[in-house]
């Protein structure tokens, strides 16, 4: 039986009792029929994507949303960003709410891509720890990043997310995954 603030994995088991007969870990994999071979999805359906392609889709998006805690509630800034290496940096000004918040705290951050015409799309989370770049070499390897604040005034504070646990999820159409078996 999990304890508070631990998670357990599996699925439901006979002589637990109601309140601990689901999963509480994001990542449970399942084969479903008509599902391609070695492809892993969760309860929904959907692919369940490994670090690497989570990574990857980070490095191809531009905007995404950093969840925070401001005044002891969650809160969304959609952000733009670029991926270096395994941080997710975002450019803010020094003074702004987003700065002040992050400073040394755990965030999530997500980033997505669908397509309303085809019902296709990803989506990625990351959560780690933020914090300011302080260290002059590296504001100076940051300030070289294709990293280009859309708002106006000085942006000149950046802060990092490491990506210490990322999960990610892809919705393919049911036509993609016929033409794949087929293939």
């Amino acid at each position: 039986m999990p304890t508070p603030g631990s998670f357990w994995y599996g699925p439901p088991t006979q002589g637990r009792s109601a309140a601990t007969k689901r999963t509480f870990a994001p990542n449970i994999l399942v084969e479903r029929e008509g599902s391609l071979k070695g492809m892993k999805l969760d309860s929904a359906g959907l692919q369940i994507l490994s670090r690497q392609e989570c990574l990857a889709l980070l490095a191809s998006a531009s905007i995404g949303r950093i969840v925070f805690t401001d005044r002891a509630l969650p809160a969304v800034q959609p952000v733009n960003f670029v991926l270096d290496g395994q941080d997710i940096v975002i450019r803010t000004g020094i003074g702004s709410k987003l700065a002040a918040a992050t400073s040394g705290a755990i965030v999530a951050f997500e980033a997505d891509d669908f397509d309303p015409t085809t019902h296709t799309g990803w989506s990625v989370t990351a959560i780690g720890p933020a914090r300011a770049a302080h260290e002059p070499h590296e504001i100076q390897h940051l300030s070289t990043l294709p990293l280009h604040t859309w708002a106006p005034d000085s942006r000149d504070h950046y802060i990092l997310v490491r990506a210490e646990h990322i999960t990610g999820r892809r919705l393919t159409s049911q036509d993609d995954e016929h033409d794949k078996r087929e293939a």
